[in-house]
């Protein structure tokens, strides 16, 4: 049995996470700024899988609690940084507190809990969650999508250095995925133009829990410093484009303009 602390656990995809570590039998600990829905969390995943699961209300944008939440926690094997934050921010109207806030939330936050649980000297696995946003900017978030950028590079930055500790870094970037979030509300119409891809659906919170589960145990124990894209396609192209020519091309003969011009 794993002792498992998982970040953001509050709802959404990190709540999934938590989910598929106490299928397992693993023993958790829980963190969101929203105690009230962390508690309730918790509750449900005590009642419907029989584990041990504690809760550590607090913000992460705190360095103090970031720095400290490890150790609040105890010894851990696995640590999953899923907290994150994705306010809708035009470029022309950002300011120093709305940058800085996303990034300490996104990306510091997961460098000291990520510090601390090396420190501890023991092996073990950490899974941070990035998002498509690390590679494709959009209007509103580049506060955002810098902060998932950075988290990306942390990662590799990260598996570097703690490699010798027996620590593997890696980290899984969703794709559009279905989330009822009141923290992080996103419109329909977005949904609709984020949402496609190859495999011509939405993801679901359980297809990145699955994710993250299988990066953290024993069969990916050669894998560090990876970013697994769990985005349905997204990634490798765009399947609704049209054809570039109005017309199928000829590939032994050529166009059908350059064989009227022979």
């Amino acid at each position: 049995m794993r002792h498992v602390l998982v970040t953001g656990a509050a709802g959404g995809i990190a709540a999934a996470i938590a989910g598929r570590f106490a299928a397992a039998g693993d023993r958790l600990t829980l963190s969101d700024y929203r105690a009230g829905e962390l508690a309730g969390t918790a509750a449900a995943l005590r009642a419907e899988y029989g584990v041990g699961v504690a809760e550590i209300p607090g913000d992460l944008a705190d360095a103090s609690f970031a720095e400290g939440l490890v150790a609040q926690a105890g010894p851990l094997d696995v640590l999953v940084n899923a907290a994150g934050i994705y306010p809708a921010t035009p470029l022309l109207e950002m300011t120093a507190q709305a940058w800085d806030r996303v990034q300490d939330v996104n990306v510091r936050a997961a460098m000291l809990t990520t510090v601390a649980f090396g420190r501890q000297g023991r092996q073990g696995s950490v899974v941070n969650i990035s998002s498509g946003a690390a590679t494709r900017a959009r209007p509103g978030a580049s506060h955002y999508a810098t902060s998932k950028a950075a988290l990306e590079m942390l990662t590799k930055a990260c598996a570097v250095e703690l490699g010798e500790r027996g620590v593997r870094v890696n980290a899984v970037s969703p794709g559009f995925v279905t989330v009822d979030s009141a923290a992080n509300p996103v419109t329909e119409d977005y949904a609709a133009a984020v949402s496609v891809n190859p495999l011509g659906r939405r993801g679901l919170p359980a297809d990145i829990a699955e994710a993250a589960f299988w990066l953290a145990g024993e069969q990916a124990g050669w894998i560090t410093g990876a970013v697994l894209r769990v985005d349905g396609g997204s990634t490798a192209g765009a399947p609704s484009l049209p054809l570039h020519w109005s017309g199928h091309t000829d590939v032994q003969n050529g166009t059908p303009a350059e064989r009227a011009a022979s």
